[in-house]
């Protein structure tokens, strides 16, 4: 896959893990009670994402479906979030859409790496390689 593969894999590896850890902790007990029902709907949407990419990172066949589906989830949301901030024009409207940004960014590679970059292991669609197969006598 070649070194940029493996960066940007690195790189979605700590976003899955941020999104796996962080959303529960936070989103569970900090938030008061009329702010779950809204928090729980993105909740429950993108945090199975993150673990199943964290159980299939370049291992399973499906991974690249949902990383699509992971990054296309997070780069619709963040980019309304970010587009609703500017529009309001509230005077941290800019600095809260700066810290959104990377999120778009993360997004989009992740949408990248579902789309463009190939699977480290080789699927068997037709069956087990020849080399892998039992000799009988």
């Amino acid at each position: 896959m070649g070194f940029i593969g493996k960066v940007v894999d690195a790189i979605l590896l700590l976003t899955f893990l941020s999104v796996s850890l962080v959303p529960p902790l936070l989103d569970a007990h900090l938030l008061p009670e009329s702010v779950v029902p809204d928090v729980l709907l993105e909740l429950i949407f993108t945090w199975p994402l993150a673990i199943i990419n964290l159980y299939g990172l370049n291992s399973k066949p499906w991974f690249k479906s949902t990383c699509l589906i992971f990054g296309s989830a997070l780069l619709t949301s963040t980019t309304a979030m970010v587009g609703d901030m500017l529009g309001s024009q509230k005077p941290m409207a800019d600095k809260l859409a700066m810290m959104y940004s990377p999120f778009i960014a993360l997004g989009f590679l992740a949408v990248l790496r579902g789309l463009l970059l190939p699977s480290t292991k080789a699927s068997f669609a037709n069956g087990p390689p020849a080399s892998a197969m039992k000799k009988r006598a």
